[in-house]
């Protein structure tokens, strides 16, 4: 396994594995690519793709035979980073990919010297509200029917990072 940023060439795959996810947000392929344009600067997508077992990591950045596990997309809104998105392929849950996900988003807030990460989260996504809470982020609010299709509340969350 092997997180790495992800480039416009993702877009098929990611939105392939979104729509894997009945909670994850779903965006179109447009707000994807504005993740790459003039805001990219503020924003970090993060990919974490499957080699084959025999392939070294380097050998597979040239092959087309990897495939996307789960990824992630934050915005910088110094001093803080809001968590919009983040998809764990079906197969792939609850083996830690989630986390090591968010590591990785928590290593880079706190390389840009920043307070707080906070995210929203539907209210029946019990697995990821856990790995939130595991991770130390605090329930600070709700948004009434924040969601649609279907309805439902979000959660609001919020890390202090140290």
């Amino acid at each position: 396994m092997h997180i790495r940023p992800a480039t416009l060439a993702d877009i098929p795959s990611i939105l392939a594995l979104e729509r894997q996810s009945a909670t994850a947000g779903h965006w179109t392929e447009e707000q994807y690519r504005q993740a790459f344009g003039q805001e990219g600067g503020r924003r970090r997508v993060l990919l974490a793709e499957d080699f084959p077992p025999t392939a070294s990591a380097q050998e597979n950045r040239s092959r087309a035979d990897t495939s996307i596990s789960g990824f992630l997309v934050a915005q910088h809104l110094a001093p803080e980073w809001e968590l919009e998105n983040i998809v764990v392929a079906p197969p792939a849950r609850r083996q830690g990919l989630g986390k090591r996900l968010l590591d990785a988003l928590l290593a880079a807030a706190r390389r840009t010297n920043s307070t707080t990460v906070f995210l929203e989260v539907r209210e029946s996504n019990a697995a990821a509200r856990s790995l939130y809470e595991k991770a130390g982020f605090e329930q600070t609010g709700r948004r009434k029917s924040y969601y649609t299709n279907p309805p439902e509340d979000a959660v609001l969350y919020r890390l202090f990072l140290p």
